[in-house]
């Protein structure tokens, strides 16, 4: 089949479709020149759709007032995937160059080649053609010729017969009649003989036209027309290579998207709202009841009241129901619950470089992010000052390299710019411990909130007991040098175990214990203690008993300030006891090490339960 198809052509097959071969020659150019416009549109929508994608990166990019909120996983996730689109846009550019550059350019060169070519072809054939006809016309005309010269010659022929037989005609007539047939037949010779030369010129030239002249042409024309439809195929190989190209670089775009996509974490978010917008403020306390009939103006319950918005909006000189106080209010406010601690000697103009305009929390994280910014200065000119006296010994040690006096002046202003960041660091750090220690205060105000273990169960100092159980509870936390020897061998708190008793002391009055580390769930009361210690055998624990309804896993550090509650590290992960009643805290016991069971404040922890 396919050496048939290779015999084929067009000079053999189609030797009388000149016209034919013309007209479809010419629809091919027209055909490799629409497909030219095709590539060169396609061109065109790729550099528009990669300046949209850039156009819209550009709409979308944060604004400087927004960039605050692109700390959030969603949001930084949402930055990368605009970069990486932003590096898709260039790809399509990358496509729409290289079409432009390895396609369209050539192909517009193929058509102007093809048809300046198939002109000149065309041309040929034309001048073969006419050639041809003109001698088939003097062939035409020779023959005329030859048979006109033929009839006459028969005339004279049958005339001199008829006066030779005549007997009437004299014999100059006869003579003449001769003479004359003598005349016709040698110009009919001559006419004979001129046809079958231009018969003969005829012949060849035809045969040289039809089997060598016009197939040559057709040939021609047979090889541009394959060369056309072949560079179609190039082309749009072509194409398609340039496109597979970027593939790989595209697919690393739609990885990076992937994995913004993987960086998204609702945790972190929440816990970074929480950092972001956490006050430190305590919530208010219960607003004491005032009984008229005893006397007294009822004028400070109502304002108790008329500071409480019930719908959370912010009144001024007031609070919200969750504890958050005014900023015009805030100062008053700071005296009155001790949220902040002294100032002591710090400077303070104008009220805000202490940033004791902030709630608590925030002032703190605000300090420490300044406190940071100024350390890195403060490197920064130390390591400047280092290299200005090294550069200065060297200049001291050898004259020709430079004079040490203009390092001199150089030095002295770096000093000065050190010396006023270590003044400004050492002010900020300040306003830090006195932000840490307010905060401490605060928690310390709130010791008398935190439940804590009696006999397994949770209490609570101000949970409206009688004044008989408030008593118990204190002598239970002073005497808490009472543990079970079968579990903590009459050991103290671990080592390395933050203290944390911020001012609270060991007498009953205080209502707090020493250690942190007393085994919860035994009853501390001194009457049901006789001073030996318990048997390993027979007695037990309710915290033993209860099985763990799943387990918890700690997002921050937390270090125990009140009876009740035990430390924890950082992703440390413990057995969940009991969850939280509402009052912010969970019960929780220690997986590993030491045998320890407590309240752990439930914002500090992510809780996973046991399927049941």
């Amino acid at each position: 089949m396919t050496t048939a198809t290779e015999s084929m052509n067009w000079g053999t097959e189609l030797w009388d479709q000149y016209d034919n071969l013309s007209i479809h020659t010419l629809k091919g150019i027209d055909f490799l020149e629409r497909y030219g416009h095709f590539v060169k549109d396609r061109a065109t929508i790729e550099y528009e759709y990669a300046a949209k994608l850039r156009r819209l990166v550009k709409t979308y990019q944060p604004k400087k007032k927004d960039e605050e909120d692109y700390q959030f996983t969603s949001c930084r996730a949402f930055k990368i995937l605009m970069n990486e689109i932003n590096d898709l846009a260039g790809q399509h550019e990358v496509v729409a160059e290289n079409l432009q550059a390895n396609v369209i350019k050539e192909l517009n060169a193929l058509v102007k080649d093809i048809r300046e070519e198939r002109k000149k072809q065309l041309q040929e054939g034309h001048r073969l053609t006419q050639s041809l006809q003109t001698q088939l016309e003097n062939l035409q005309r020779s023959k005329k010729a030859y048979d006109k010269a033929y009839r006459d010659n028969e005339k004279a022929l049958e005339n001199f017969q008829k006066a030779d037989a005549d007997l009437h005609l004299s014999r100059a007539e006869v003579e003449k009649q001769r003479a004359n047939l003598s005349y016709k037949t040698q110009v009919c010779d001559t006419a004979k003989n001129e046809y079958a030369m231009q018969l003969q010129r005829t012949n060849e030239l035809q045969r040289q036209h039809f089997r060598s002249g016009l197939p040559e042409v057709f040939r021609q024309l047979q090889e541009l027309d394959e060369k056309r439809i072949k560079n179609i195929k190039n082309f749009i190989r072509s194409s398609v290579d340039i496109e597979r190209n970027v593939f790989p670089i595209i697919n690393k775009c739609l990885d990076g998207i992937l994995k913004a996509a993987d960086i998204i974490n609702e945790k972190e978010d929440t816990i970074l709202v929480i950092e972001k917008y956490k006050s430190g403020f305590l919530p208010p306390d219960d607003i004491p009841f005032e009984d008229l009939s005893k006397g007294g103006s009822d004028s400070g319950s109502a304002n108790n009241i008329n500071n409480i918005q019930i719908s959370g909006k912010l009144k001024e000189g007031g609070y919200t129901v969750k504890g958050t106080i005014t900023g015009k209010a805030m100062k008053k406010r700071a005296g009155i619950f001790h949220i902040f601690g002294s100032r002591g000697n710090a400077a303070i103009s104008d009220g805000k470089e202490d940033l004791s305009d902030l709630p608590p929390n925030q002032r703190r994280k605000r300090l420490t992010q300044k406190v940071e910014e100024l350390k890195g200065k403060v490197a920064q000119e130390t390591a400047a000052k280092d290299g200005l006296m090294k550069m200065k010994g060297v200049y001291e040690a050898n004259p020709a390299l430079g004079d040490p006096m203009t390092i001199e002046g150089q030095l002295n202003e770096c000093s000065h710019r050190l010396d006023k960041l270590q003044g400004e660091l050492k002010r900020f750090q300040g306003y830090l411990e006195e932000a840490v220690k307010g905060i401490q205060s605060g928690q310390n105000n709130s010791l008398t909130n935190s439940p804590r273990l009696v006999n397994g169960s949770r209490h609570h100092r101000n949970s409206g007991g009688s004044a008989a159980e408030e008593e118990s509870l204190s002598r239970s936390a002073s005497d808490s040098s009472v543990t079970n020897p079968t579990i903590n061998h009459n050991k103290q708190s671990a080592p390395g175990t933050p203290q944390l008793n911020h001012g609270c002391s060991n007498s009953p009055e205080s209502g707090l214990g020493t250690s942190h580390t007393s085994l919860p769930g035994v009853d501390s009361d001194p009457d049901q203690y006789d001073g030996h210690p318990a048997d390993p055998e027979t007695e037990y624990y309710e915290a033993d008993l209860l099985a763990p309804m799943g387990i918890c896993k700690a997002l921050y550090p937390f270090e125990a300030t009140s009876e009740g509650s035990i430390p924890m590290a950082q992703d440390e992960e413990l057995h969940l006891i009991e969850e939280d009643q509402g009052d912010g805290w969970t019960r929780v016991r220690r997986m590993h090490g030491e045998f320890e069971e407590g309240f752990v404040p439930t914002s500090y922890i992510e809780t996973t339960l046991f399927n049941k």
